[in-house]
């Protein structure tokens, strides 16, 4: 839509809310809803939000140890400068579009360098002052639920029963019992602008996931972000819950967000090399053993909380080595399309919980570093790669957070002060889970200890 399309659209009397959106460290919308009559007569030029929204936890605590906010700087003001080229009807709310913002500080009027959007921007423009243009696509995996959000907290979280009963990867009778919330899911974001290839089961009972054709990178976050809200809030219309924690259940198969990702120039793939065996370019090859090298320098970035580190096990096609192969669903880095010109590298690191911004930003950085480099790719694994003498991805949070703290590279990337913003936030997320007791410590030793 352009600011003209909702003007209209406002008179005619067809939408009468405008969601002002930005997202949060933990990839979130946040932001307010206003009468489109304010929004169109100036509201559209700007408005403001508390500066902890970008340093904030899951809960909207407001933990301290963050230097750009505080109870003694008095939390004040960031402005959320609406992106007009992103706006777009939300077809599953009735007379209501979206638009997105970028976080800017409310004296300079500068990105807030710690902001999802403004991190992902930097690293967009860096790979553009070397003359491509960076294409990604992100898979969305997530698992549908019987009950309600409503009642599942009501029972405590306890007793969660999927949508369906057994393991549905492709299983088309099985999705087409859940069609009543899956295809609005593919509609309404086809009608906002969203390229929706299509849904399918997963790999276990309940789990779906959502493709989204590939774009540059800055819209592709933009739709998996909104993407990913969607799917919650039509699950709930349905009468469902949606959760994309990684892993629900100790014996389920968890959840993740493979990245698909490719540089490109004058509209052609640069990987692409017709001349290579696999179709690689020297390009290809930098780029990738940067994803290697520096693939535990960014695993928060991919898995930011305690329990996006439960999927890395062994036998369930979720990644535990820093290995690539061709072809191979159980390599942290998967070989796409060689010897054609879509070749690309499918990152599996990523759980269903990345911020994608944050995410793939931290890839194009690594990215980067091995073009500069000029790394040198090794040779692919072939077999079951979940053995052998690798490097391993970062085991827990503790483990990524002093990766991410310690790494020379993003903070030559990114700034020291949106490291240090995020190892903080690893931290806080520990702090929180080591104080508490957890349901599996006092069954364990509440009369065995």
């Amino acid at each position: 839509m352009t600011l003209d399309d909702l003007k209209a659209q406002f008179a005619e009397g067809s939408v009468d809310t405008v969601l002002v959106c930005l997202v949060d460290m933990q990839g979130r919308l946040m932001g307010k809803r206003f009468h489109a009559g304010h929004f169109v007569a100036g509201a559209y030029e700007e408005t403001h939000c508390c500066n902890y929204l970008l340093a904030t936890d899951l809960e909207m605590g407001t933990p301290e140890g963050y230097a750009s906010t505080s109870w003694e700087s008095g939390y004040g003001d960031y402005v959320m400068k609406p992106d007009l080229s992103t706006l777009r009807p939300v077809p599953w709310l009735e007379g209501t579009v979206m638009v997105m913002c970028d976080v800017l500080d409310h004296h300079t009027h500068a990105d807030v360098t710690h902001s999802p959007r403004a991190i992902l921007k930097r690293q967009v423009a860096r790979l553009a002052e070397l003359g491509f243009d960076a294409m990604t696509a992100t898979e969305l995996e997530f698992f549908l639920f019987e009950k309600s959000f409503d009642e599942i907290s009501k029972g405590g979280f306890r007793d969660l029963t999927p949508i369906s009963s057994y393991n549905e990867d492709y299983h088309i009778l099985q999705t087409t019992k859940e069609e009543h919330v899956m295809r609005p899911i593919r509609n309404h974001l086809w009608n906002a602008g969203l390229p929706i290839e299509n849904s399918k089961g997963e790999a276990e009972t309940g789990q779906e996931e959502l493709n989204i054709k590939y774009a540059p990178a800055m819209d592709n976050a933009e739709y998996h972000s909104i993407a990913k809200h969607a799917v919650k809030e039509i699950a709930w219309q349905q009468g469902h819950a949606a959760t994309f924690l990684p892993k629900w259940h100790h014996d389920k198969v968890g959840s993740s967000s493979h990245v698909h990702q490719s540089l490109w120039k004058d509209g052609a793939n640069v990987f692409f090399d017709p001349d290579d065996a696999l179709g690689m370019s020297d390009l290809m090859k930098n780029y990738m053993a940067g994803l290697l090298k520096y693939a535990p320098d960014y695993t928060y970035f991919m898995a930011p909380y305690i329990n996006s580190y439960k999927r890395f096990m062994k036998g369930t096609f979720a990644p535990t080595r820093i290995i690539w192969s061709v072809d191979n669903r159980t390599a942290g880095f998967r070989l796409c399309g060689e010897g054609t010109k879509a070749v690309r590298v499918e990152c599996r690191i990523p759980g269903s919980d990345m911020n994608p911004y944050l995410a793939i930003a931290g890839m194009l950085a690594a990215g980067i570093a091995g073009i500069e480099e000029g790394l040198e790719l090794q040779a692919p694994t072939t077999g079951d790669v979940y053995q052998g003498d690798t490097g391993m991805i970062p085991g827990n949070l503790s483990a990524a957070r002093d990766a991410l703290h310690g790494s020379a590279m993003l903070r030559a990337a990114m700034g020291d002060d949106v490291v240090d913003h995020y190892t903080r936030a690893a931290e806080v997320e520990i702090e929180e889970f080591e104080r508490v007791v957890t349901d599996w410590e006092v069954a364990r030793g509440f009369e065995r200890a």
